[in-house]
């Protein structure tokens, strides 16, 4: 792991355990076990490595998302796929999963990255467009679509994170279905 690397991961580990408010330049050096000017070589300030961390971590769950994606099979199978890779990412990955939730929103990102696309996200939102032309999906914003099973995923990973309940395969299964039947005519 370079020293890139170690400032990056030091830095969503102290997010994850104090808050965004909470974590300082200082902490970040003493986690990442670098000194200022290492930091600063790569970093120009708080903000900047902040958003570096927000945007790997879009990165990962974008190549997550689509890990065995076939656009071969039926629309319920792509879909399917996506949202047990969406579920797989938050369940592997619970700091970044929980990070990119809590902050896609924050004034803290820039408005540029808050609004970056990527592949997974584009695949996506043409499967939803396909479902509504096909009238299998709800005439609605894809944007919303994608948000409300987006919002259903991030629900059952803090719930089983915190150890509410187990989750099965049945659970899974039922998860998976109910993020179909909330868009679906």
């Amino acid at each position: 792991m370079s020293k890139r690397d170690d400032i990056l991961s030091a830095t969503l580990d102290l997010i994850d355990e104090e808050g965004l408010q909470s974590v300082t330049i200082a902490k970040i050096m003493k986690r990442a076990k670098v000194g200022s000017g290492t930091l600063f070589n790569y970093f120009s300030n708080k903000e900047e490595l902040v958003n570096e961390v927000y945007k790997a971590a879009r990165q990962h769950m974008g190549e997550a998302l689509l890990r065995n994606y076939n656009p071969g099979l039926s629309l319920y199978e792509r879909f399917k796929c996506l949202q047990l890779n969406r579920l797989h990412f938050g369940l592997s990955s619970p700091k970044e999963f929980l990070f990119i939730d809590s902050y896609s929103y924050s004034p803290y990102i820039s408005a540029d990255l808050r609004k970056m696309e990527d592949a997974s996200r584009e695949i996506m939102l043409a499967l939803i467009e396909e479902g509504q032309t096909q009238g299998i999906f709800k005439e609605m914003d894809p944007h919303l679509s994608h948000q409300i099973i987006h919002g259903i995923m991030v629900s059952i990973v803090k719930g089983f994170i915190i150890q509410k309940y187990p989750l099965d395969e049945l659970q899974v299964q039922q998860t998976l279905e109910a993020c179909w039947k909330a868009i679906r005519v």
